[in-house]
C-alpha cells in the first residue's frame, strides 16, 4: 500500500469537507463479500456543525452513523485498503478515484466534476441519486413526468437505473479504465435502453476521455426510438443498430453488457466480450433453459431435483456458476452478486468479469475446475463453452475462438 497516495486522497476529502465542496464519497469493492457491501458518505448539517454521515450498506439493512471531520478521516484511513479496495470522491471541483491493486502501487486518478453546485447538507433531504430525475431521456422513455417526478408504476425501474450506475462506477475503477482514456461501451440486447442511456450519460459526465456507446437490439422499433431519444438529448456518440446478439459483429469494446438477455443470448454476449478483449463484462442472466434438461447429479442431491422448483433454481445456479468458471479460465476475474432487491425483480443476479492484467496461474487447474463442475452436473453442452472453444466432458469438439491469452495486455 502506498501511504502517500492514501494521504493525498484523504487530503482531498478533508479539504472538500472543510470548504463545503464535498458532494459524496463512496467506498466499494469490499474484501469481505458477506459483510458491509458499500459505505456512502455525505456532509450533513446538525445544529451548528456539519458532520459526515456514513451509511453502511449491509446485505439486509442500512446503518447510519455521523462523525466529525477529524473522526471521519481517521475512520477512512482504517477502512481504505483494509476493508474496501475502491474509494470514489465527488466534489464540486472534481473527482478522485483511489484504487488498491494487488501486487501493484495504489493509484489515484483525478477527473472532472460530476456536479458544480454546492450540495444540500440538510439532514432530512431527499435521497441523492446518481441519475437525476430531470434527465431528458428519462422523460422521453416514460420514466418521469415533465416536472421530473417519477411516474406511477416506474419507481422500481428508476431504482434499478440508479442502482446500476452505483454498481458500474467501482467496477470501472477495478477494471483500471483510466477516466482520461477513450471508452467504448456496447449494450447487447439493450431493449428500451434505460441502462444504456444511464451509463452513457453518467460516463460522459464523469470521464475526461471520449465516451462512445452502442446499443444492439433485434426489435427495429426500439432501435429507432433509441436513435430519436439520443438525438433529442444531444447524445451524438450514442448509437443504436438493429441485430441479434448472436449474429452481431463486435470488433472492439471497453465494456460489454447484456442485462436480462434470454438463455444462451447471455453466453453469446459474454463470448463476444471475451473475444473483443473487453476490460469489463456485465451480465444479468435470464431464462436458464439450456442446462436444465441436462442436469444429472448423484445421490443424495438427485432426489431433491425431482421437484420442479428445485430443478429450476439449481439449473440457474449451475448455469451461472459454470459461466463464472469459464470466464476465469478465459482470463477474467469474476464477481457474482445481487444486482437489486428481489422485491423489484426476481432476475437480480449480476456477473461482473474484469480482464486480468497479469497471468492468473495454472491454466490446467482452471480448466480442470470447469470440467469437474460440468461433469458433476451432467452438463455436456453449454453455449459459452462452445463459443470459447472449451470442450466439456462428453461433448463434441467445438470449432470457435480460443480464450484470451494469459499474457499481460497493454493497460487500457
Amino acid at each position: 500500500m502506498s501511504s502517500k497516495t492514501v494521504d493525498d486522497f484523504l487530503d482531498h476529502v478533508r479539504q472538500s469537507a472543510q470548504d463545503g465542496t464535498l458532494v459524496r464519497l463512496n467506498l466499494g469493492a469490499p474484501l469481505q463479500p458477506d459483510g458491509i457491501r458499500n459505505v456512502f458518505i455525505r456532509p450533513v448539517s446538525l445544529k451548528d456543525a456539519t458532520v459526515l454521515s456514513f451509511v453502511y450498506r449491509h446485505p439486509t439493512r442500512d446503518v447510519t452513523k455521523n462523525f466529525s471531520h477529524s473522526e471521519a478521516i481517521e475512520l477512512l484511513r482504517d477502512l481504505l485498503g483494509q476493508q474496501f479496495l475502491n474509494g470514489f470522491l465527488s466534489t464540486t471541483t472534481g473527482t478522485a478515484q483511489l484504487t488498491f491493486r494487488k501486487g501493484r502501487p495504489t493509484r489515484m486518478l483525478l477527473g472532472k466534476p460530476e456536479v458544480t453546485e454546492v450540495p444540500d447538507t440538510a439532514h432530512d433531504r431527499a435521497k441523492e441519486r446518481p441519475v437525476p430525475g430531470h434527465s431528458v431521456w428519462l422523460k422521453e422513455l416514460g420514466v418521469t413526468a415533465a416536472d421530473g417526478s417519477i411516474k406511477a408504476g416506474m419507481e422500481a425501474k428508476f431504482r434499478q437505473i440508479n442502482r446500476f450506475v452505483e454498481v458500474l462506477q467501482p467496477l470501472l475503477v477495478g477494471a483500471h479504465l483510466d477516466p482520461a482514456v477513450p471508452l467504448h461501451l456496447v449494450d447487447m440486447g439493450c431493449g428500451k435502453a434505460y441502462l444504456t442511456f444511464a451509463a452513457y450519460e453518467h460516463l460522459s459526465k464523469t470521464r475526461t476521455g471520449t465516451v462512445t456507446a452502442l446499443g444492439v437490439e433485434v426489435r427495429s422499433g426500439l432501435v429507432e426510438q433509441g436513435r430519436v431519444v439520443a438525438g433529442r438529448c444531444g447524445f451524438t456518440r450514442l448509437k443504436f443498430e438493429a441485430g441479434d446478439i448472436a449474429s452481431s459483429r463486435l470488433e472492439s469494446a471497453s465494456v460489454v453488457m447484456a442485462l436480462h438477455a434470454c438463455d444462451t443470448a447471455t453466453d453469446e454476449a459474454l463470448a463476444k466480450g471475451v473475444q473483443s478483449e473487453a476490460a469489463l463484462l456485465l451480465v444479468s442472466p435470464c431464462c436458464h433453459r439450456e442446462v436444465r434438461p441436462q442436469l444429472s447429479v448423484s445421490a443424495p442431491l438427485a432426489g431433491s431435483l425431482r421437484h420442479g422448483i428445485f430443478r429450476e433454481r439449481h439449473a440457474e445456479f449451475a448455469t451461472d456458476a459454470l459461466r463464472a468458471l469459464l470466464l476465469e479460465w478465459a482470463g477474467y476475474e469474476t464477481r457474482v452478486f445481487e444486482f437489486i432487491s428481489t422485491e423489484h425483480t426476481g432476475k437480480n443476479l449480476m456477473i461482473a468479469a474484469i480482464r486480468r492484467k497479469t497471468p492468473l496461474g495454472d491454466t490446467e487447474a482452471r480448466a480442470r475446475a470447469v470440467a469437474d463442475f460440468a461433469a458433476f452436473h451432467g452438463i455436456n453442452r453449454q453455449r459459452l463453452a462452445e463459443r470459447l472453444g472449451f470442450e466439456l466432458p462428453g461433448s463434441v469438439t467445438p470449432v470457435s475462438v480460443a480464450p484470451v491469452s494469459s499474457e499481460t495486455p497493454t493497460e487500457s
